[in-house]
């Protein structure tokens, strides 16, 4: 009779394990979806709503050449974006976890949430929520059911999360034409952007080939290590290109620290949807 108790006691283990990382689940997804909604509430009009090729004077020729190559002339600027990914990250001398991700844009005012579940083990699922919303960062990571790994805010994480946005604009490009990003010409292949809000500053280098593609984005962001930030060169090379909702836009791409170490990619990146200014999705 001993092995029956056993396996009954182990029986309701396993059922209260499951019950409380799907309660966990429930609760981090409640969480996550409340503040979309309130995000896509604060989405906000601009005057025009086509890109013109006069709505592109004073922008370097580089930038031009990049919004004609996406197929952006003609099209509605876009005020709201749902992006959905896949891809693989590592955290220093860790195993890649892959992962799949959705993120919702807006672009006037600028923000973004980025929700991520990642597979760790086999059987444990890492959440991941990052966050730039009123000029504020926020970094959150969870162990369901109840287990918070980060919860990162402060000075450093707002300006990583605002780099983190004008990189990611590559995929909505007529953000490019907004009044919070400034343009200063360097060559026939690159071009400075940078970005002010919420009493933040932050900016990149922009580089382009010959056909007008976006190649790669550099910038000084702050890096995170053992609980400490310091001000380090960040990349993201791009890979690939490919036509998404009627624009041909970067879909292949790492994320790497460029330290005095060497070279650190620690996110691949594969975009696998994009929709915009669809907000009855959301």
């Amino acid at each position: 009779m001993w092995w029956k108790i056993i396996l009954i006691a182990v029986g309701s283990i396993i059922v209260m394990a499951v019950s409380s990382v799907t309660i966990g689940n429930i609760i981090f997804k409640r969480k996550v979806n409340s503040e979309v909604a309130e995000l896509l509430t604060k989405v906000r009009e601009t005057k025009s709503n086509i890109i013109t090729e006069e709505g592109l004077e004073g922008l370097p020729e580089p930038v031009q050449k990049y919004l004609r190559y996406t197929g952006a002339i003609g099209k509605e600027k876009t005020e709201a974006v749902r992006l959905k990914q896949k891809g693989s990250f590592r955290q220093g001398d860790r195993p890649w976890m892959p992962f799949e991700a959705e993120q919702y844009y807006t672009t006037n005012p600028p923000s973004f949430i980025w929700i991520a579940d990642m597979k760790a083990f086999p059987l444990l699922s890492v959440k991941g929520r990052d966050m730039y919303y009123q000029g504020k960062g926020n970094m959150l990571i969870k162990i369901p059911p109840f287990v918070t790994i980060a919860d990162a805010r402060g000075k450093e994480i707002d300006q990583g999360t605002l780099v983190r946005y004008l990189n990611e604009v590559m995929w909505f490009p007529s953000a490019y034409l907004n009044d919070y990003v400034k343009w200063e010409s360097i060559d026939s292949t690159s071009a400075k952007a940078t970005i002010t809000y919420g009493g933040v500053t932050a900016s990149a280098i922009l580089y382009f080939d010959d056909e007008g593609k976006l190649t790669n984005f550099v910038a000084q962001r702050y890096m995170m290590e053992d609980e400490k930030y310091s001000l380090e060169t960040w990349a993201t090379p791009i890979e690939e290109y490919r036509e998404i909702n009627g624009l041909r836009l970067p879909v292949k791409g790492e994320g790497v620290w460029k330290l005095d170490s060497g070279d650190f990619p620690y996110i691949r990146v594969e975009i696998t949807d994009i929709e915009y200014n669809n907000t009855s999705l959301y």
